[in-house]
């Protein structure tokens, strides 16, 4: 895709965003068709550690388009009162589609719980934070990039607090969109990998296009620099917080999670513009329909259609039907994105034809 910054400029956010999709495919596969006696070891630990990752990117990456979305507001004229209400008319979408995807889950797992139909999912965090934070859109894009990195900042450093506070008087609604939890996407801390997406857009589309080597150099070693202060904050025998469990609400997790996804934005900017050349990328192509592929996979996966597999298989089995539900994956996202060239190789092969359209006279 050409843009007036360059060649292909933001491929590398499709291909950091397949990089996710892939991580994702094969963690929820791990997660739902291996035995219960092999989770305490290493292949089903190292699956879940990177299966942590995706969230993070796919938030992150949000945040980035949502930036450049109150950007087009602005360079279109737009006064402030206005482009905070284009960006918050945003989290509409998100939340339609949430919850679209949540009744779709529900209706073919029915008999359900009804509480399903509400689950805060990342989605429905996606809707929520694009909400909150939309009040970025105020400020213009220099003032923004240094708003939003404080307010992840912050979300991140708070999150342990929200987690302490006494919140059994609020519906359960309220707490698993707001409070940090195992199993719900939470506003604290997850919002925060959105507000460094802001963040990074912000620069992304303020840098001239000579700058984006030396910016994508500075976002590397900003990523490595992360991840090796906050193991060096863990790992000192004074804690900053009285409570904080690492995985929950820890701002060192949030951080370090931050710092890998710039080290990988970094190395995906080299790959596509040095060494992938114009050709087609699977990654890439897993991508341009994240979407499509998420909403697919989770009721194939954890629906279901392949009840016979969950909890099943050994580790060996399980990397196979890690493999095969990628493939399937990346055989759905091509037949999305290429149906015509698809058709015509069915048609070539004789097993489709199109169908006939009577002209009406006159046309």
């Amino acid at each position: 895709m050409k843009s007036k910054h360059g060649i292909h400029r933001l491929e590398y956010l499709d291909w950091l965003r397949g990089i996710g999709a892939t991580i994702m495919l094969h963690g929820h596969v791990w997660d739902s068709f291996l035995r219960g006696d092999l989770r305490n070891r290493g292949p089903y630990i190292f699956s879940q550690f990177l299966g942590g990752m995706p969230p993070a990117i796919f938030l992150f990456l949000t945040g980035i388009t949502f930036s450049f979305l109150m950007d087009s507001s602005e360079r279109k004229g737009m006064v402030r009162r206005e482009r905070v209400k284009t960006a918050f008319r945003r989290s509409g979408y998100l939340f339609f589609l949430a919850f679209a995807f949540r009744i779709q889950l529900w209706i073919f797992g029915i008999p359900a719980p009804w509480r399903d139909l509400l689950r805060v999912d990342i989605l429905n965090c996606m809707g929520f934070a694009i909400a909150v934070l939309s009040v970025m859109a105020f400020f213009p894009a220099r003032t923004r990039a240094k708003a939003a990195a404080l307010a992840g900042l912050g979300i991140a450093c708070v999150s342990p607090f929200i987690s302490q506070m006494h919140w059994e008087a609020a519906p359960w609604l309220v707490r698993n969109y707001i409070v940090p939890d195992y199993h719900s996407f939470g506003f604290f801390p997850w919002a925060a990998y959105l507000a460094f997406g802001v963040s990074a857009g912000s620069v992304i589309r303020a840098i001239p296009p000579e700058a984006t080597d030396r910016v994508m150099q500075w976002a590397a070693m900003l990523g490595m620099g992360l991840i090796l202060v906050c193991h060096y904050i863990d790992k000192l025998p004074y804690k900053i917080y009285a409570k904080s469990e690492y995985w929950l609400n820890s701002p060192l997790q949030v951080l370090t999670k931050q710092g890998v996804v710039l080290a990988i934005l970094s190395v995906a900017f080299v790959w596509t513009r040095y060494a992938a050349g114009a050709g087609w990328s699977w990654v890439r192509q897993f991508g341009t329909t994240s979407l499509l592929v998420y909403w697919v996979h989770i009721e194939l996966v954890y629906g279901r259609e392949l009840f016979f597999l969950k909890g099943n298989l050994n580790e060996a089995q399980t990397l196979v039907a890690a493999v095969l539900v990628i493939l399937l994956m990346l055989a759905i996202s091509v037949i999305k994105t290429r149906r015509t060239q698809v058709r015509a190789l069915l048609a070539a092969a004789g097993w489709w034809s199109a169908p006939k359209v009577e002209r009406v006279p006159g046309d």
